[in-house]
């Protein structure tokens, strides 16, 4: 980038000091690893004792106001370990609207895939399960007579309920264990979560060009937790129960899958509250706030 001096080169362990404390510390592995990644980048721009020489990289750099905020919280912790001063810039990320695939989509990614992948893929897009939590599962953690997975839930994540799994996805896990020989206490899949990603958009990729459908690669792993939890408010309407199957602690992140659905649909039935009574009487007869106009808020549910 121009302008800037170039870094020196940094020490192995300068990196890996900050993380090992982090994990001595109890934080989430996806946490370090983000953490990670974001001084690894930042480190190949600025040198990592010069926070002002950081603070310009990254006000320079072209990325998205929320990329530039993950950068600033990974520096932080190194400051902090280093007791390095440094006043942390403020970004704010943007409000970004996820995209789901459709069904059909994963339903193909799940039939390009090779064995291991699409059994993985699968459970991805029936329990919505992180790419943390799904290398982490062991084979007993799935109830195959009762078609039932039990998540190991992530670090400082909110405890979830049992997930029901289709019986193709059941008959996919049997074979699987079966002839893999796995045992009840072996974890399922003998990876990480950056090489399932990593091979994640191998397969995404292939199928793309396989199909000539350039819209495939936009596809992200992470979008398949986004599928399950859209589907599950499909069915459910039922926005307390799609939180705690997706192991949110803040219900605001869950009621994101409340806007994803088809406002186009016909088969509504329509109602206005203008107070704090007539809005709980609605919600309780199972109606969903969508939009406030004119000092009345709407809420709908279907026929």
């Amino acid at each position: 980038m121009a302008g800037l001096p170039k870094p020196s080169i940094s020490k192995t362990n300068t990196t890996l000091n900050v993380l090992v404390s982090m994990k001595a510390n109890g934080m989430s592995d996806y946490t370090i690893e983000s953490t990670r990644k974001a001084l690894r980048i930042i480190e190949k721009h600025a040198n990592l004792d010069k926070p002002e020489i950081v603070k310009l990289y990254i006000s320079r750099k072209e990325c998205s106001d929320g990329f530039k905020a993950n950068l600033c919280n990974a520096y932080a912790r190194h400051c902090k370990y280093y007791k390095i001063e440094w006043e942390k810039p403020k970004y704010t990320p943007e409000t970004r609207q996820i995209r789901v695939p459709t069904k059909e989509k994963v339903e193909m990614l799940i039939a390009h895939a090779g064995r291991k992948m699409a059994v993985k893929i699968a459970i991805s897009a029936e329990t919505g399960l992180s790419p943390f939590e799904l290398v982490n599962l062991k084979a007993k953690d799935v109830d195959l007579e009762q078609r039932v997975i039990y998540p190991r839930t992530a670090k400082h994540g909110a405890a979830r309920p049992p997930l029901r799994i289709s019986s193709k996805l059941q008959a996919m896990l049997k074979e699987y264990i079966a002839r893999d020989d796995i045992e009840p206490d072996d974890k399922l899949f003998n990876t990480t979560p950056r090489n399932y990603s990593k091979m994640f958009r191998v397969t995404r990729n292939a199928l793309a060009e396989k199909v000539h459908d350039p819209m495939i690669k936009t596809i992200r792993l992470y979008d398949l937790r986004h599928f399950y939890g859209t589907m599950e408010y499909h069915k459910t309407r039922d926005i307390v129960l799609v939180q705690a199957r997706m192991g949110h602690k803040n219900i605001k992140n869950t009621l994101l899958y409340t806007h994803l659905l088809n406002l186009n649909d016909d088969e509504w039935i329509c109602r206005g509250a203008t107070n704090k009574e007539e809005a709980m009487q609605l919600i309780e007869a199972g109606f969903v706030y969508v939009t406030e106009i004119d000092g009345t808020k709407l809420f709908r549910k279907r026929k």
